[in-house]
């Protein structure tokens, strides 16, 4: 059996959290789609051709990992790929209460999608995008936070 997970998210930037959790969740997986949500109500930092860009470079050989965007909503989309499942990174208590919401919501629209949570590791639970933009707008190193071609890729665009 192929048991195919998408983890979906705006993914901006990627994080070494939201790597962790794709490499962990390919243990249980024989697929991963990484699917970058196009959200027009917000102003991302990275374009989606980025973070795709991105994305692809970091995991470039990995046969196992698609990355993708996609527009609406997750049941739809997840309909559209053939699979049932999702596979979602949780930090903290907040994380669980917005994705516990969701992952119910999800199920009422689609009663066969199954939500997976993962517990983030404890190096990682404090690693946020919001953190990760503004130590490099201010010069800092976001080194072990973020994979190199995304910390070069977001020095680029906030420190002009």
């Amino acid at each position: 059996m192929n048991r195919i997970a998408i983890c979906a998210g705006s993914f901006d930037p990627p994080t070494e959290g939201h790597l962790n959790i794709i490499n962990r969740g390919l243990k249980l997986f024989d697929k991963i789609i990484i699917a970058v949500a196009i959200n027009m109500s917000k102003t991302p930092t990275l374009s989606v051709d980025e973070r795709l860009s991105l994305l692809k470079k970091i995991f470039e050989g990995n046969s196992r990992v698609e990355v993708d965007s996609f527009e609406g909503l997750l049941v739809h989309y997840a309909q559209s790929k053939k699979t049932s499942f999702v596979l979602r990174g949780i930090r903290n208590m907040s994380d669980y209460e917005y994705e516990s919401q969701m992952a119910l919501a999800n199920k009422t629209l689609w009663p066969e999608l199954e939500t997976l949570f993962m517990m983030t590791e404890g190096k990682y639970a404090h690693i946020s995008s919001s953190i990760i933009k503004e130590i490099i707008t201010v010069g800092g190193s976001a080194e072990q936070m973020v994979h190199p071609l995304v910390e070069n890729t977001l020095k680029e665009k906030l420190r002009k």
